[in-house]
C-alpha cells in the first residue's frame, strides 16, 4: 500500500499533490492511502472524502477507517 501525507498543506495544495500522485502511480499500485489529519481541522478530511473533489479516472472508491486522520482511496 502507497501512502501520500497531506498534513499542513492548503485544500489546494492537497487536492493538486493527491491528484498528481495518483497520475504517478503505476497500474500496480490498486490502494493509496492518504494521511490528511484531522484535530487541526476539518477542511483536508472533507476534501478527501469529498465524492467530487479529487479528480482521476482511477478512484474507484473511498473507504474510511477508525483512524478518522487517513482515507483510503482504491485504484483500478
Amino acid at each position: 500500500m502507497t501512502t501520500l501525507d497531506v498534513h499542513g498543506m492548503t485544500v489546494l495544495e492537497a487536492k493538486t499533490a493527491i491528484e498528481r500522485f495518483i497520475a504517478s502511480q503505476p497500474a500496480s499500485v490498486t490502494e493509496i492511502v492518504i494521511i490528511h489529519g484531522y484535530s487541526h481541522g476539518d477542511a483536508l478530511k472533507n476534501m478527501v472524502r469529498d465524492r467530487h473533489t479529487i479528480r482521476s479516472k482511477r478512484i474507484v472508491r473511498k473507504r474510511f477507517t477508525m483512524n478518522q486522520g487517513e482515507t483510503i482511496i482504491e485504484l483500478k
